[in-house]
């Protein structure tokens, strides 16, 4: 079961006779986060060194459950610590984290990494290509294989004091922000061409103080603000 986010958005005395506002679960955060990023660090079980866990940077693909695919070597040591033991966890770090990296959002997701069935190699070759187009080259040498994480567990970190566990099946059930893609641009938008009216929405419509609010997030419940002046923000739903 995952747990609510801690965080808290610091705004006046009258923002609070707001109703409560929709944020996504951690399960769509996660699946949010997997879906932006490229390349997690892969940890897998030591052959050599038995119990001891051996990192690997790992680009990654995702299916339509948000379950990794690999595209590895046989020559490479993960893949036969893989072959060894099929446990493994994959770490994702949000990919645009500026300043101080823990108060960044990650994903720890762990399972067993096992060979994707003759079937469905088709369909994880056409995904994974279509992330990584350079992979044609190497993708029908005879070491390379397509391998798949069946997730068994999630860790969500948003940032600071903003954490909890994700069961499998909630992170399955997920699904990634559909804004994903474009949130970036409507922020840079919104700062550059909008400026009075994001300060009309943290004042009038909150009745936050005055200051130069600017948008610093989005997703489809909700927006948020902040005042670099006094550091505060504000979190409401979307007008």
């Amino acid at each position: 079961m995952s747990s609510l986010p801690m965080g808290k958005h610091a705004g006046s005395g009258t923002a609070s006779n707001q109703p409560a506002v929709a944020e996504p679960t951690f399960a769509e955060r996660a699946r949010t986060l997997l879906y932006l990023g490229r390349i997690g660090a892969l940890s897998t079980l030591s052959r050599k060194q038995p119990g001891f866990p051996f990192g690997s940077v790992m680009p990654y693909g995702l299916d339509e459950k948000g379950r990794p695919v690999f595209l590895i070597s046989t020559m490479a040591m993960h893949t036969q610590n893989l072959q060894a033991d099929p446990r493994a966890s994959l770490l994702v770090t949000q990919p645009d984290a500026s300043g101080d990296p823990l108060g960044a959002s990650r994903v720890t997701l762990l399972g067993n990494v096992l060979p994707i069935p003759e079937l469905e190699v088709a369909e994880a070759r056409k995904l994974y290509l279509a992330r990584y187009p350079n992979s044609k080259h190497w993708v029908d040498f005879e070491d390379f294989s397509f391998y798949r994480m069946d997730v068994m567990d999630v860790y969500y970190v948003g940032g600071f004091g903003v954490m909890g566990w994700v069961s499998a099946s909630e992170y399955y059930d997920g699904q990634p922000d559909p804004l994903a893609d474009v949130a970036t641009d409507i922020i840079e938008h919104m700062n550059a061409d909008h400026a009075e009216a994001i300060g009309l929405y943290a004042t009038k419509l909150l009745g936050a103080d005055d200051g130069p609010w600017r948008v610093t997030g989005l997703d489809p419940e909700s927006t948020t603000r902040e005042n670099p002046t006094s550091r505060n923000s504000t979190h409401d739903n979307q007008v």
